[in-house]
């Protein structure tokens, strides 16, 4: 039987090739530089974790956040459903679900704020008491410097909106806000376990 012959099929076309996104870029290589930086102080928490001479001691002083962690980690949430609502220009929900993450992310901050208090005030716990009050405030302070942050642009941009900017038209630069505020979510978990559960 003679054989078939056939055509050898061309290579597909190679696509034109883009530069990445410059913002994707930018936000990504932010939270690899910040993961780099937490990562340095959880591994110091870690290291002089029950090396203080002196006391107050994590297990004496240190209460598990529930409350303050259910409502930052529950604003990963709320933003997603602001994020989808934008996409889908319901800008009332929008409204309401972005609003609902800042009540959330205050909540933590001010549960943060007055364990700081209980703990300066109460238990003499400052920066410079032991190695605790130092790594103690160096990794859970600058957690919350990240989320002080993230509050920020969190209420800027509904400040915005209500004063009538299309915030629809900013669709790209609210998913980069969720993202980093879906990193700051993520570290409060290791921190949470570090400081909370291993630490003491």
């Amino acid at each position: 039987m003679d054989a078939v012959l056939t055509t050898p099929k061309p290579p597909p076309p190679i696509g034109e090739w883009h530069l990445p996104d410059r913002g994707t870029m930018g936000v990504i290589f932010l939270i690899v530089t910040e993961t780099a930086l937490f990562t340095i102080f959880v591994v110091a928490y870690l290291v002089y974790n029950g090396k203080s001479l002196s006391g107050p001691y994590p297990k004496d002083v240190l209460d598990l956040p529930i409350l303050a962690s259910i409502c930052l980690l529950s604003s990963s949430a709320t933003i997603v459903f602001a994020e989808n609502a934008l996409k889908k220009h319901r800008l009332g929900m929008f409204k309401l679900w972005w609003l609902a993450t800042i009540l959330l992310g205050l909540e933590f901050l001010v549960s943060t704020g007055m364990e700081w208090r209980k703990l300066i005030y109460e238990y003499h716990l400052t920066v410079s008491t032991n190695l605790f009050g130092t790594t103690f405030y160096s990794l859970v302070g600058l957690h919350a410097s990240h989320v002080i942050v993230g509050m920020c642009f969190l209420i800027l941009v509904m400040l915005v909106t209500l004063r009538g900017f299309p915030i629809a038209t900013q669709e790209r630069r609210v998913k980069f806000l969720s993202w980093y505020w879906h990193f700051v979510d993520a570290v409060w978990i290791v921190v949470f376990t570090v400081v909370y559960v291993i630490g003491r």
